[in-house]
């Protein structure tokens, strides 16, 4: 392949990826949703959140699997009592610090 044609599909693959993506930014001010569309479209991103980050909490030490279900329950506390995320992440931290300390 030479570099055009290169260019050609780097710019395709880009064009492909972006416009999915920028459509419903463009398109969702024009969109009315019902009450609960609504409240599930802005629950989606805590949801793809926990499910990015549960994974990590089960295999945060695999010798000591409770190190990382105690950050886990300190933060979920915490995100429960709506302290700012920033709170929950760094008493998750100082949970397990601790608790590696304390072994």
């Amino acid at each position: 392949m030479n570099k055009v044609n290169i260019t050609l599909l780097i710019l395709g693959m880009a064009a492909v990826t972006y416009i999915p993506r920028a459509l419903p930014a463009v398109l969702i001010e024009k969109m009315h949703f019902s009450r609960k569309v609504e409240k599930f479209l802005r629950l989606i991103p805590y949801t793809a959140m926990a499910a990015l980050i549960f994974p990590g909490v089960l295999s945060a030490d695999a010798a000591r699997p409770e190190i990382g279900l105690i950050g886990g329950g300190v933060a979920a506390v915490l995100a429960w009592k709506k302290c700012p995320v920033m709170v929950c992440v760094l008493a998750a931290i100082g949970a397990d610090f601790l608790v590696y300390a304390l072994q």
